[in-house]
């Protein structure tokens, strides 16, 4: 018998499905998400509160030059 997992056969969607799948579904996504908010709102898991969301990202770079400890 051979064994086998997902890991062994290094199994991973193409970025198109992935992207199909969330075009396609779109409505569903949304009110599973919806749903989950209302869910983790009644097991008072968070509060209604201000909440913002930044989606930078930074690359990190921590050279010699670059960086910044108590001594320097």
């Amino acid at each position: 018998m051979k064994w086998c997992s997902m890991w062994s056969l290094s199994l991973n969607p193409h970025f198109r499905t992935i992207a199909d799948f969330r075009k396609d579904n779109a409505k569903a996504l949304k009110n599973v998400f919806r749903a989950f908010v209302k869910l983790c709102l009644e097991m008072n898991l968070y509060v209604k509160e201000l909440i913002a969301i930044d989606g930078s990202k930074f690359k990190a770079v921590n050279t010699k030059d670059r960086n910044f400890t108590a001594s320097k």
